[in-house]
Parts: structure tokens; sequence; C-alpha cells
């Protein structure tokens, strides 16, 4: 599906968590491995504690604080493992990272990966609208435990422990994804955007709150505060959820989900129809170079991040970068076609991009502050020529 989370946000890819929930932050994760499968890592974290988690905030004897240590190492353990099985790519990602700053990672991928399974797992599919709203609503309450120090199992232990390191984590980017999480449940959410600003909306909540959560935890360089890199953030989560919706336009199809905008689809001929039919005709064809196009726009809005964060972030942002753009290149390598053939990026590719996206790290260019809200905003377009004017001089051959 091309719901996202948080993998491959800040990580070379995410989640979803980039698309699928838990792995955009984010795809499902390389390996095709069922919710079941979650469910099972998560019992066996809840088994991690013993007794009530909360009061292990609330007491300060020495055997309290031992054992809330211990419950705590074995939390972000399981963070760690549930991050390697579901998102190996992401994983291999925060390996570049400080090790707090790893942990904390893991820690919110998971609560994302969590957040996406409450509409996209097995028990979902047999939960009707009011029961999917009222888990929704129940992991939203669970949360704000969270924020007061009260968690209700080891993996939520563990975020109260990140959020505790990195104070300036802001809440509400995970509330708002649990509002995108509305958005994909059926009969309540839409399985259809007439504009582009509607799914701009659906791409911050899902993904492009990804990067406000980890922006805290990768920090930034001097001068430069979380305020002001924030629009190239949320720019980075964006363009990975769009990437993830044109790679999976197939798979979407066939669950009756279109995200594209109906509005794009008309000006360009296409019958929204033919999308679920799988025809790959002209018109279809432009219209995905223009969705591509697009798309790279915000990839360019997010490279003028790069410098503004802590160097020992950038060089994983700047591969995340580097290598979820590649799929763009391969759905113009596969002639549009992502009906039939799904876009995806080696393990070889990945690593022979590696040594690019360090160089780059290396020298990210100057640090812009003087970044307008209204630049990071690429809505509507009523002309093709509105696009090659807007896009820098490399993408005016559209």
């Amino acid at each position: 599906m091309a719901r996202g989370s948080c993998e491959g946000v800040g990580m070379s890819a995410s989640t979803g968590t980039a698309k699928g929930g838990g792995g955009a932050l984010l795809p499902r994760g390389e390996q095709e491995i069922t919710d079941q499968s979650l469910n099972r890592v998560v019992s066996n974290a809840k088994r991690v504690a013993q007794g009530d988690l909360t009061n292990l905030e609330l007491l300060r004897s020495p055997a309290d604080i031992q054992r809330r240590r211990t419950v705590l190492n074995q939390a972000y353990q399981e963070c760690e493992r549930i991050t390697g099985i579901f998102a190996k790519t992401f994983y291999l990602g925060t390996k570049f990272m400080p090790p707090e700053a790893r942990k904390a990672i893991w820690a919110i991928y998971v609560w994302c990966r969590r957040t996406d399974d409450i509409v996209d797992g097995p028990r979902a599919m047999v939960r009707g609208k009011k029961s999917l709203q009222k888990d929704l609503e129940d992991w939203s309450s669970r949360l704000e435990d969270v924020w007061a120090g009260k968690p209700r199992d080891s993996l939520d232990l563990a975020l109260v422990d990140v959020r505790e390191i990195y104070p300036t984590l802001p809440i509400e980017p995970f509330k708002d994804m649990i509002d995108g999480m509305v958005m994909d449940v059926p009969g309540i959410g839409k399985n259809r955007y007439e504009t582009f600003e509607e799914l701009e909306l659906y791409c911050y909540r899902v993904a492009g709150t990804v990067g406000l959560m980890v922006l805290p935890v990768l920090g930034t360089a001097p001068g430069v505060s979380e305020e002001d890199a924030k629009f190239p953030a949320l720019s980075l989560g964006i363009a990975l959820q769009l990437t993830n919706i044109l790679r999976d336009v197939g798979e979407d199809a066939v669950r009756g989900r279109i995200y594209l905008p109906l509005e794009d689809m008309k000006k360009f001929g296409v019958d929204p129809e033919n999308i679920m039919n799988g025809i790959l005709d002209e018109n279809y064809k432009e219209f995905m170079r223009y969705q591509i196009a697009r798309a790279r726009f915000y990839y360019q809005q997010a490279a003028r991040g790069i410098p503004m964060l802590a160097p020992q972030a950038r060089l994983p942002v700047q591969a995340s970068l580097d290598m979820y753009g590649k799929i763009l290149d391969v759905i113009e390598n596969n002639n549009y076609d992502n009906f039939r053939n799904r876009a995806y990026i080696s393990k070889v590719e990945k690593l022979l991009t590696l040594p690019f996206s360090y160089l780059r790290s290396l020298n990210p260019g100057k640090i812009d502050l003087n970044i307008d809200e209204s630049e990071f905003k690429l809505t509507r377009f009523d002309k093709i020529d509105m696009v090659r004017e807007t896009f820098p001089k490399d993408l005016e051959e559209y």
C-alpha cells in the first residue's frame, strides 16, 4: 500500500515506516513479512517487563533504578530487532549514527510501525470502521500516556526514554501520523484524492511527520535551529511518500486505491478506470513524467536541508535522498510501467551509491536560512509551462 511511515525518512530507505507503514516511515520493508510476525514480536516485547511499568517511573530506590535500566536495555534490543526484521535497509542506515541516536530512531520506527499496523494488519481486515476508529483513538490516548511518562509496555518505555533524552521531541507529528492512519480507514478516509493539495496533506501526515519526529534526534548544525530545518525535513518525507505512491500504482489499484490526484488525471486525459485496469498509453506516460518531476522538486527542496543537519546526521539523510530518488529513475527506465514492473534498487546499487552519498555529505553546500515556507509549496499546476518555470534547470527537459 502507499502508506508511509518512518522507514527511509532520515536514513537510507522509508514508512513506514516509507510506504506501508512502519515501513513510510515507510515501504513494508525489504522482505514481505506478515503482520502476524509483528504481533508476535510485539507480544515478546510486552513480556520483557514484568509488573507495572508505570511504577518504574515513580519509584527511585537503587533496585527500582536498576530494574528500569534492565527493562529499558531489553526494550531497545527489541526495537533494534523489530527494525532489523522489517526494514533492513533502514536499519543499515541507522548504523551510521551515534549509539544514542540510533536507539532513539529504532524506538520511533517501532512506534510508527505499530501505528500503521492498526489499520493495515490482518486484524484490521475483520474489524469495522467504528472499531478501527476506536483503536486509533485508544492509540492516541496511549501516546499521551507516553508523553506523561506512563508506558504500558516495554516498547512504550523506550519511547518514554527517548522523550526524556530529547526534550524538544514534539508530540504533534505523532498525533498527525495517527490522523493520517484515519485517512486510510475504509468508510472514513479516502481512496481517491481530488487535488494534489489533498494528497500533500496525506503525504505529510503519514511520512512528512517522520522528518519532524527524527529532527531532534539527528540534531542541527551550529547556528541552525530545528525550526530552520523544519521545511526541508518535511519535504524529504513528502518526496519519499510520493515516490512510494508512484512505485506502487499497480499494487494500490489492485486494492481499489488511486492516490494520484484526479485533477491531474483529467488534465492529461487519464481515465481512473484505465489505471484500475493497468492500461499503459501515451497519456499515462506523460502523466507519470509530470508526477515524477513533482517528486523531484521535493527532493531538491529536501537537499537544501542537508547542510543544516549536524555533521554526523548528514550521511544517512543524504543516502536516503540518493537511494530513494533512484526509484524514480527506475520507473522511467521501465517506460513508466508501474502496473507490472515494481521499481526497486538492488542491494548492489545501494552499496555503490553510498560512496557518492558520503562525498556529498562531506560537502553539502552552504547553509541558507533565508527560506520562505512558500518555496516549499508546490500544490497546483494549471500549465505544464509552470512546471518548467518552477523547477531547477536540470528538470527543464520535462
